[in-house]
């Protein structure tokens, strides 16, 4: 019998910090810098996942210039498209999905869209310390 490849839910983190399209880009950019995050996903009011605040989208805000004013707007003004997948995929597809792409983060979705969590490369380092406890730990038994 073949064994139960890991999945995304069981690595990714379920407490991730959101922003909402709506809020001014400034307070996103604090939510970012205050909780030590490179990103953040944009949910609207019902939690469905509508984009993603990345560090990539600031940098894009500061290149406007010198003595340019201020960045102002929204959110939904300046965020980028958000990665997502399921809570069932498997993690190797992940892993791998993310060395195809360079995305540092995937956002995990239910079938509607909600946000349930998010993995990100740290994440799925731990798939490969499980693998090399569970053999370390068969090379002794």
């Amino acid at each position: 019998m073949a064994s139960k490849l890991p999945t995304v839910s069981e690595y990714m983190d379920r407490f991730i910090y959101t922003v909402s399209p709506d809020m001014q880009i400034l307070d996103a950019v604090d939510v970012l810098l205050e909780h030590r995050v490179t990103g953040v996903p944009v949910c609207d009011k019902s939690g469905t996942v509508v984009g993603m605040m990345t560090e990539s989208d600031c940098l894009a805000l500061v290149t406007k210039g010198h003595g340019a004013a201020p960045p102002s707007g929204k959110v939904a003004d300046v965020m980028s498209e958000a990665h997502t997948v399921p809570p069932d995929m498997d993690v190797y597809f992940a892993a791998g999905l993310m060395l195809r792409t360079g995305y540092r983060r995937l956002v995990v979705v239910d079938s509607d869209g909600k946000l349930v969590g998010a993995v990100t490369k740290r994440d799925l380092m731990r798939v490969l310390r499980n693998l090399l406890d569970k053999e370390h730990m068969a090379s002794r038994g």
